[in-house]
């Protein structure tokens, strides 16, 4: 017997599906985040296209009640460190599928130099080597909220606990790339603060 569930799809396939345009840009992506085939991107991409429809939707609300719909988008927006807490329409709708994608377990595992490269993170992932909040976590996509992005670590029965030099081959090499990691996710706070000290000015204005 099949699954008796009605399963629903979880993306929207690309209404052209051979512009090549967009084809380099899904494996731009699929390359610079490890993603394991363009139905993770496209997926991402719908679950934003999601949150940008509930925002529209606000606008053609009574204004108190389209306040409060977006107040209560932006904080589920925020939890998942994606906006800030000055939350408005247009900080939802400007939000980029690299946001998301730069919240995933995947990157952040990469980023806090966890990894060597995006797809040993995945491999990491799959295999039961990371916890998130003191809870293993195997799937690649999870989106890790802003509260837990600090409780990223290795699961405590993993190997690498107590020799990281199985993945980087000396303890010095692993203390270097985790500070370049660490300097290059401190690269993208500040971007994503001068992203919001941008978008506080517009509506400001």
């Amino acid at each position: 017997m099949g699954d008796i569930r009605r399963l629903k799809k979880q993306f929207d396939k690309p209404a052209h599906p051979y512009e090549g345009t967009r084809i380099l840009e899904e494996l731009e992506y699929v390359g610079r985040f490890g993603l394991r085939n363009k139905k993770e991107f496209w997926r991402h991409k719908s679950q934003l296209g999601h949150f940008r429809k509930l925002a529209r939707k606000a606008r053609t609300l009574p204004a108190e009640t389209g306040r409060q719909f977006i107040q209560q988008i932006g904080s589920r927006l925020n939890k998942l460190g994606l906006i800030d807490e000055n939350v408005s329409v247009d900080s939802i709708l400007n939000l980029k599928v690299d946001d998301l994608l730069n919240r995933r377990l995947q990157t952040l595992v990469y980023k806090k130099g966890l990894a060597k490269t995006m797809y040993q993170a995945r491999q990491f992932i799959v295999h039961g080597h990371i916890i998130v909040n003191d809870k293993k976590i195997t799937t690649p996509s999870y989106i890790v909220p802003k509260a837990d992005e600090d409780k990223i670590g290795y699961y405590y029965k993993s190997t690498f606990v107590t020799n990281r030099a199985k993945i980087w081959g000396t303890e010095t090499e692993a203390a270097e790339v985790s500070a370049e990691h660490k300097e290059e996710a401190e690269s993208d706070k500040g971007k994503d603060k001068a992203k919001a000290k941008r978008q506080k000015r517009k509506r400001d204005e």
